[in-house]
């Protein structure tokens, strides 16, 4: 009876999840992008007034990329911004390369420091920014010209708002790797922002491509130092103080992504480690202050680990009994519960893959590779989790968190 209940968990979790962000990111759809789409179909939008906009670029080792990523930026569809590049203390040239990238542009400021990690670095630029609003993007991306515009729109429609996350896109897509992350960042990330839009508290924006009221960062400290993911972080104490997040997929910023085993699973490990540290910091709080809006974002998150944890002790415990075959009754609800849940699966990646469209070309043709998400992605999901979670528990607080170079595969142009 034990096992039987533990595998009805197991299958259970990733269904009725998919369920609940296709329900959420169909009604979002249909609620607010589609009409948006309909009078918009040239992307391009027009404000009734542009206030000034501070574009923060965090730059470690970028050398490679820092200048066409900066070239993106100068080609802004946007009247009136700034753009403010922080070198992190690279140990390429690509504070030599932005301090040339200045010498010609006088919109480009240049700010160097020793290394200290990008939220110290978003830190450095945000005492220096001369915009109400702040826009951030890792120095490897490429924003797309109208971003600005569908992000600013947020902050003069509604004075609670005090992040907008944008939509990033894949450019990697040389390998199988990059061919699925193609579909996760849809069916993973956008539908999921979409629906959580829709339910009220998003667990993180997208620390590539987000933006900021300036008073709302001012409100809260700015970024934590100290903790992993940065963009988890502030994205909770933003909604903890009262400041709602809102998703634009308009503003679509294309990113590179790791192509390789090693290089995906070192970038999820820290993903799922920052998840948890956020969890573990602000979790006790939002469960006994009356923060209600964190409820769902808490019980998806532990229903997640449960289920991690949950699919190790069910391979454990079939390693340990090896020799007792299951019985047909076992066999038969293995099947018919797999059947299900990889069907809603693909079922969520087809859904947001046909939202998705609007803003990346050509992405159906990705449909087909995003079979192997459940069987590679899934297992990826379960090793990162499981062993993200104790070293955020054992993780010394106040530890200053600094980065690493990402793993990159071949650039996608198209």
């Amino acid at each position: 009876m034990t096992l039987d209940i533990l595998l009805l968990c197991i299958y259970l979790y990733p269904s009725v999840m998919a369920l609940v962000w296709i329900t959420g990111g169909v009604y979002y759809f249909f609620h607010w992008e589609r009409r948006y789409l309909k009078n918009h179909p040239d992307h391009k939008l027009k404000l009734r007034h542009y206030p000034m906009v501070s574009v923060m670029v965090p730059c470690y080792n970028e050398g490679a990329n820092i200048k066409e990523t900066i070239d993106s930026l100068l080609e802004q569809d946007y009247p009136n911004y700034e753009i403010i590049a922080i070198n992190d203390g690279s140990k390429d040239d690509t504070g030599a390369r932005l301090d040339e990238i200045a010498k010609e542009h006088s919109r480009l400021r240049v700010i160097h420091q020793e290394n200290q990690g990008k939220a110290a670095a978003l830190n450095n630029a945000l005492e220096h920014a001369k915009g109400d609003c702040l826009v951030c993007i890792d120095g490897d991306a490429l924003l797309d010209r109208n971003a600005l515009v569908w992000m600013v729109r947020h902050f003069l429609s509604e004075n609670g708002v005090g992040a907008v996350t944008g939509n990033p896109r894949v450019r990697t897509r040389s390998t199988i790797i990059g061919k699925i992350q193609t579909g996760e960042f849809s069916s993973i990330i956008g539908l999921i922002k979409r629906a959580q839009r829709i339910y009220g508290t998003l667990f993180t924006i997208s620390g590539v491509v987000c933006a900021f009221r300036k008073s709302a960062l001012q409100q809260i400290g700015g970024w934590n130092t100290s903790m992993v993911t940065e963009d988890i972080d502030v994205s909770w104490r933003l909604q903890m103080a009262g400041w709602n997040i809102r998703y634009e997929p308009m503003a679509r910023c294309w990113v590179l992504m790791p192509e390789t085993i090693r290089g995906l699973y070192k970038q999820r490990l820290r993903w799922a480690q920052g998840g948890a540290e956020v969890c573990l910091k602000y979790g006790w709080r939002c469960l006994f202050q009356g923060k209600l809006r964190f409820w769902p974002l808490l019980l998806e998150y532990l229903a997640s680990v449960y289920w991690s944890y949950s699919v190790i002790g069910l391979l454990a415990w079939r390693l340990l009994t090896f020799s007792e075959a299951p019985t047909a009754e076992q066999v038969l609800t293995f099947e018919v519960c797999a059947v299900l849940m990889i069907f809603l699966c693909l079922l969520q990646f087809l859904v947001s893959i046909l939202i998705d469209r609007h803003y990346d070309q050509g992405l159906l043709k990705n449909f087909l590779w995003c079979i192997w998400y459940p069987l590679f992605y899934w297992i990826l999901n379960i090793a990162t989790v499981t062993i993200a979670v104790p070293k955020a528990l054992f993780r010394k607080r106040n530890q200053h968190a600094v980065w690493e170079s990402p793993d990159r595969g071949e650039i996608f142009r198209g």
